[in-house]
């Protein structure tokens, strides 16, 4: 049975979350995540999972026509990269595995902000969902590599782009908990519970989309890449 006063809170930052993702194309995980955690522990990762799909679902519709043809080479990386992340896990500590990420997003930032630009063709695609996938398998976060290499690229490009990848991923990872008896019908039922939430912080990220654009967009997306940074950087000591 879900706690009502959990759903509430939650559910309020899943909406706050879902208005961060609808704006830049990725960040409900970085707001909802360690709150959802925080409250009930054994909501996560399938009541969180459930809203990523749902959400991406929902991007992906919107702005399937802005999508990268070359996303291919995305899938391809992330492949070898969720791979390598479940080869890494076993070797390493997830914590070592968080800091390490996060010291090198924030340099990737770092190096932005002083105009550093990658191109974005088969090679930084593909090596940008190697990474993606090495994250999102030791850490859950694996947006902040697909937005830095679509950071100069049209809004809608990367929010499809990125929800394409999301839901795939999402997808694959509730089949694989399912099928190991790790997705609970509890944390289906809470995902299913955070669906009004999120629908209405989808609809309100409308308005800011058609305010962030350009550098507006680029900075809006380097402060969300930042602060998951400072998220893996942080959580293994909370």
């Amino acid at each position: 049975m879900l706690d009502p006063q959990i759903v509430l809170i939650a559910g309020t930052t899943v909406l706050l979350g879902a208005v961060v993702q609808g704006t830049v194309g990725f960040g409900v995980g970085l707001v909802a995540a360690p709150v959802v955690t925080l409250l009930d522990p054994s909501l996560m990762p399938g009541s969180l999972l459930v809203v990523v799909f749902l959400l991406a679902v929902m991007s992906l519709v919107s702005e399937h026509q802005d999508l990268d043809p070359r996303v291919g080479w995305v899938f391809a990386g992330r492949f070898l990269g969720t791979i390598a992340g479940a080869g890494i896990v076993v070797a390493l500590s997830r914590e070592d595995l968080a800091i390490g990420i996060g010291v090198m997003t924030l340099l990737a930032v770092l190096l932005s902000v002083r105009s550093f630009a990658v191109p974005v063709n088969r090679w930084t695609l593909a090596g940008a969902g190697c990474v993606s996938g090495i994250g999102a398998t030791t850490s859950s976060i694996g947006g902040p590599p697909l937005a830095f290499i679509y950071q100069r690229s049209d809004p809608a490009t990367l929010r499809s782009t990125v929800a394409l990848v999301f839901t795939a991923g999402s997808a694959l990872s509730i089949g694989a908990l399912s099928v190991a008896g790790e997705m609970t019908v509890r944390e289906l039922l809470a995902g299913l519970a955070f669906i009004p939430f999120f629908t209405v912080g989808f609809a309100l990220s409308h308005p800011w989309r058609k305010r962030l654009r350009g550098p507006r967009f680029r900075q809006a997306v380097l402060v969300v890449i930042a602060a998951s940074a400072v998220v893996l950087l942080v959580r293994p000591f909370a």
